[in-house]
């Protein structure tokens, strides 16, 4: 498993405007190929995106489906870049 977290600071109105917008989100993602989990957390100062898949190509091509929405959609809510996290899942579990 491969995840990539997103962290976006200083943008909790970015967090507001995409939990208004699940669908959307959820619709970005699940298209990505290899998807196996995602989830918007939100933080004092913005949140974070964690999105697990089944191989780096999906992690990269979420990292490039998220800035894209985000530019066509939300352009000027963030407060910036997120910074960005990718890696290889090594344990992994769940209830």
């Amino acid at each position: 498993m491969h995840v990539v977290v997103r962290q976006y600071k200083g943008s909790s109105k970015l967090i507001d405007e995409l939990e208004q917008r699940k669908g959307d989100v959820e619709k970005l993602i699940r298209d990505v190929p290899g998807f196996v989990n995602y989830y918007l957390v939100r933080t004092a100062d913005g949140g974070v995106s964690i999105s697990v898949f089944d191989s780096p190509a999906g992690t990269a091509e979420s990292n490039k489906a998220a800035a894209a929405y985000i530019k066509e959609n939300l352009d000027g809510i963030a407060a910036g870049p997120p910074e960005v996290v990718d890696g290889e899942s090594v344990i992994n579990f769940s209830a």
